[in-house]
């Protein structure tokens, strides 16, 4: 009785195994530019929309041709963005930004021979209320609220940065001592990226110019499959194979469990005897250990002959020593009973 309960005890403890396993995998953190929707647990992937540049030896693509491009129209500048990783072309003067920060930019435009980041690379898209959004900060420098607005290309009006160079070293959310005097907050330029789905199975993959406020903040939409969302794979720690494993392995434990307490305590039996359906599976062990006979004493007959010395006859009366010995008894036998019958 008591290693039925054991063995009882052990199956309950696989089973709260098996639930905090999966309650684990839960909190198991998400692959870069990757995300799971709050409201309806649907899995994010947007790894697909990285463009990189094509390997040594590999035949080059069309998505690894250059980054994405997106059209300004009145704004007066075109747009190179890419998803959760740096921009694919070789940047070489991007305004108010550190050299060493350059091969982070995600996203910039050009206005003459300027270059001006609008955001550093982000793996990390998140959601507002139900929009997918990608978020990149730290671009360039925006232009100073004070004062007449300017477009950030011109040349001249260099009132927006700072005399002392202290914006170049990358710093994004401090303050900094400019010329206007006084404490002004440096405000870098902010990409924002409203992802939705492209339901059309021909549809491809496109990035669009929506605003661009204070020419500080610029708003884009995307349209592709990645983002559409499927369901969280990652969350089930068990495939349905594993699963039904599972189940069958606690449905044959209850069964050999529940049979050995029933034959121990009901039908008083012992040993092999506590077995459920013992007549059984012991008549399946005969069955496969008469075959096994068979099959070996059916092999036995293939396997060649010994080679040695032969028995000898030794006579036409007597083919061996043996056949000898006994027909010699067998006339004495004869020869005592003639005599008896004589007398």
């Amino acid at each position: 009785m008591k290693s039925a309960l054991s063995s009882l005890l052990s199956l309950l403890v696989l089973l709260a195994c098996c639930v905090f396993r999966a309650t684990a995998a839960s909190d198991k953190p998400l692959k870069p530019c990757t995300v799971v929707s709050p409201t309806t647990e649907r899995f994010f992937d947007l790894s697909g929309l990285r463009r990189t540049l094509a390997k040594d030896g590999d035949r080059k693509k069309e998505a690894d041709e250059g980054s994405w491009h997106a059209k300004g129209y009145d704004y007066g500048a075109n747009f190179t963005i890419n998803f959760c990783g740096p921009v694919v072309e070789e940047l070489r003067d991007v305004q108010d930004l550190d050299e060493k920060l350059w091969r982070n930019v995600s996203a910039f435009y050009e206005r003459g021979d300027r270059q001006y980041a609008i955001g550093l690379e982000n793996s990390e898209p998140m959601f507002r209320g139900k929009k997918l959004i990608l978020n990149y900060t730290g671009g360039s420098l925006c232009p100073s609220p004070s004062g007449p607005k300017r477009a950030p290309h011109r040349d001249g009006d260099d009132k927006h940065r700072d005399g002392d160079d202290k914006h170049r070293d990358g710093d994004d959310g401090h303050k900094d001592k400019g010329k206007h005097g006084g404490d002004s907050p440096t405000r870098r330029k902010t990409t924002v990226i409203s992802l939705l789905c492209e339901s059309d199975p021909l549809g491809k993959s496109s990035i669009s110019f929506v605003a661009a406020v204070d020419d500080c903040t610029y708003f884009f939409e995307g349209r592709s499959r990645h983002a559409c969302g499927i369901v969280h794979a990652d969350a089930q720690t068990l495939s349905p194979g594993g699963v039904f494993g599972v189940i069958a392995f606690i449905a044959v434990g209850v069964y050999f469990v529940g049979g050995c307490v029933y034959q121990r305590t009901v039908m008083h039996q012992r040993g092999w005897r506590q077995l459920p359906n013992y007549a059984m599976w012991a008549g399946i062990w005969r069955f496969f250990a008469d075959m096994f006979i068979i099959l070996t004493s059916s092999c036995a007959r293939f396997m060649p002959s010994r080679r040695g010395y032969s028995r000898l006859t030794l006579g036409p009366d007597r083919d061996t020593r043996g056949r000898g010995r006994r027909d010699e008894s067998e006339n004495r036998l004869i020869d005592q009973l003639d005599e008896e019958w004589d007398d």
